[in-house]
């Protein structure tokens, strides 16, 4: 049979195991607030917009200095274009996916 635990090491894990449960954060389950989702989508519109502008003045930087060839504003326009396309989507994915979840709770 093992040895019984001493009543400090007892007292310690208590004390542990309160300060996890203290320390718990917020439920991974619970409903975003609106503010979150505000930025939520906000932020995937922005970054993909930038993400897309910033490949197409790199594209456009690399057809100048390593091909000789002068589009600049070409890929710019394109690249950004599509960024704009991207981030609209992920937009609309992502509010979908958030009323989806939403869904449920409402019947």
């Amino acid at each position: 049979m093992p040895p019984s635990e001493p009543d400090d090491l007892k007292r310690l894990g208590e004390r542990v195991d309160a300060a996890r449960r203290k320390s718990a954060g917020p439920d991974q389950n619970a409903e975003p607030t609106p503010i979150g989702i505000a930025f939520r989508l906000g932020t995937e519109l922005v970054s993909a917009v930038i993400v897309g502008t910033g490949l197409g003045m790199g594209i456009d930087w690399a057809f100048q200095h390593w091909a000789h060839l002068s589009t600049r504003p070409v890929g710019l326009v394109v690249m950004f274009v599509l960024g704009s396309i991207a981030g609209i989507r992920n937009v609309y994915r992502t509010s979908q996916q958030i009323s989806a979840k939403a869904a449920p709770k409402e019947k």
